[in-house]
């Protein structure tokens, strides 16, 4: 045997000594894609039941004639169920890796087919490829910690029941206005009384029915209101705590133009368990990159990616307006202020994105190296 035999003998011992397993994962049933990198095994098994998830997997080692052992890697699509079967398949000694769905490769005819089959199945010949050296194949998540993804839950409740109060809010007005009526506050105490006071045009009292619903959704108003109370107050007691996420949420409060909600998303969210080794992977976990058209003759500007955090993306929008108001002398408020200001409303608009990614990279340097930004006002440390 030959050099070039022996290699491939040793190639092919290695590929055969790994099983490659893709989870689909759905609602009632998940599909379980297996190969040896040869050959193909499709397994149903019922969601987020791990006892058939192992004998699916040992079903399939056996199949392929692999000793119980044997390297075995995995991976599916991040969504909906979170990252505990990337845990649990770690706990197992499978090397799991959870991927970003939109950056999978996708059929571009204008009908394709399409089952949890057939995805299982591609998501596994993608998996050979990853671990045949196609590292750019695809976008790989970065896992939290459990103690990071639990720290997110407080402010993410927070926005959910803001956006309920608002729902609320415009509920009582949209009611009130079909009989001509309005209130300018609907979330005070003496709502209910107003309301037993309040005349339709002809001098009548309000529907009875009408009436009723108001005060239900009044109440339901109230008791998010104080939910959020209670929130505000529990994560103004955490800001007291001394620990690596509060520190850095204390460090970006220094900085005039970012407060106490924005710094708490940014560290809780964005900075304060990713590992950035880079300003581009700053801007591109953001969304905020730009993405260019230029084929043939083509050549145009498609805006930014919106393939990041959202919550990040808008956020940093918001701070970048704060941050010409309450820093006018930064070098970034000036350079706004000389490519952009003069233009007209558009241009203002694309010229505050391009300030919030600089400026996501500038607090970046900010909580990572301890540099300033430039021309920006620092409040002194606490004593």
């Amino acid at each position: 045997m030959d050099q070039k035999q022996a290699e491939q003998a040793l190639e092919q011992e290695a590929q055969l000594s790994v099983l490659y397993v893709a989870f689909e994962l759905a609602n009632s049933t998940w599909k379980i894609a297996c190969s040896d990198g040869g050959k193909l095994r499709h397994v149903t098994v019922t969601a987020r039941d791990l006892t058939q998830v192992q004998g699916a997997i040992l079903g399939a080692k056996r199949h392929f004639g692999m000793g119980g052992e044997m390297r075995t890697v995995s991976c599916y699509e991040a969504g909906r169920d979170g990252f505990w079967l990337h845990r649990y398949l770690q706990s197992c000694g499978i090397e799991n890796v959870v991927v970003d769905s939109a950056s999978l490769e996708v059929d571009r005819r204008l009908r394709r087919a399409k089952t949890d089959r057939i995805d299982a199945g591609k998501l596994l010949r993608m998996l050979v490829r990853y671990h045949g050296g196609e590292e750019h194949l695809w976008r790989v998540v970065r896992v939290p910690s459990p103690e990071d993804e639990d720290a997110r839950h407080l402010h993410r409740e927070l926005e959910a029941l803001k956006r309920e109060r608002t729902r609320y809010r415009n509920r009582i007005h949209g009611i009130l206005i079909q009989q001509g009526l309005r209130i300018n506050n609907p979330s005070k105490k003496k709502f209910v009384r107003e309301l037993e006071l309040m005349r339709t045009w002809d001098g009548q009292e309000l529907p009875s029915e009408m009436k009723l619903r108001l005060i239900r959704v009044y109440e339901r108003l109230r008791m998010v209101e104080d939910q959020i109370s209670s929130l505000v107050k529990e994560k103004t007691q955490r800001l007291q705590e001394e620990n690596a996420r509060m520190a850095q949420v204390a460090q970006l409060l220094r900085l005039p133009g970012i407060g106490p909600v924005s710094s708490w998303t940014f560290v809780m969210e964005f900075f304060g368990w990713r590992r950035f080794r880079n300003r581009r992977e700053v801007g591109a976990l953001a969304g905020l990159t730009p993405t260019p058209y230029d084929s043939g003759r083509r050549l145009r500007e498609q805006g930014i990616s919106k393939a990041g955090n959202r919550r990040v993306r808008a956020l940093a929008i918001e701070i970048a307006w704060a941050w010409l108001r309450f820093q006018p002398r930064s070098k970034l408020s000036r350079w706004f202020l000389e490519r952009f200001a003069a233009g007209g409303s558009r241009m203002r608009r694309i010229g505050i994105v391009a300030l919030a990614r600089r400026l996501l990279v500038d607090l970046w340097r900010f909580l990572e190296y301890g540099v300033v930004p430039e021309g920006a006002q620092i409040r002194p440390l606490a004593v």
